[in-house]
């Protein structure tokens, strides 16, 4: 095969000026977020294999989408809705994104002197994993990332005066699947 015909065969290249960030800026990105988010991943899909591959996803998608942002907190926000739209459009091809809460995660780990702890935990996770998905993401996003109404709109797609309510209906839907509490399972 001749030189021309390799290269009309080849898969075309992207051209860095394509990337909407530098490299140094996107290792900067890259290291501030890329540990909660992935957190945020596995929680919505309790699988460690589906949250890698969602996460450089979203890294990708976001390196191609061309835009301005207004500094760090608007790089999360959109970082976070690219991570749930992509978590919405698995569920809706059919892909599963949860599997069983009994089967140990990364955060299984427990020490063993630690039991009183550990079953709140376990508790916790298991009654998380029984709320509808939009209430997970409004919990996590609202109390593990510490995220405004504003930024989880943003980041779910909400009306920023939806939020307050729906975090209400959330907590007041965990709290019922809790154990031990008013209302909640026994």
């Amino acid at each position: 095969m001749t030189d021309a015909r390799l290269d009309a065969l080849a898969l075309p290249t992207v051209a860095t000026e394509a990337l909407v960030l530098r490299e140094d800026d996107f290792r900067l990105l890259y290291e501030r977020t890329a540990r909660p988010l992935w957190v945020y991943l596995y929680r919505l899909t309790r699988d460690t294999d589906a949250a890698d591959d969602l996460l450089q996803e979203t890294y990708y998608r976001f390196l191609r989408t061309p835009g301005t942002y207004d500094g760090p907190a608007h790089e999360k926000n959109v970082l976070y809705r690219i991570a749930t739209n992509l978590v919405r459009d698995r569920r809706r091809r059919g892909l599963p994104v949860t599997v069983p809460h009994d089967i140990a995660g990364p955060d299984a780990l427990v020490a063993p002197e630690d039991t009183g702890g550990a079953m709140a935990g376990h508790d916790l996770r298991r009654a998380l994993t029984q709320l509808r998905q939009r209430d997970q993401q409004l919990l996590w996003l609202a109390y593990a990332e510490g995220s405004t109404h504003q930024e989880i709109a943003q980041s779910l797609g909400l009306r920023p005066s939806s939020v307050r309510t729906l975090l209400f209906r959330a907590r007041q839907r965990l709290a019922a699947l809790l154990p031990g509490r008013p209302g909640g399972a026994r």
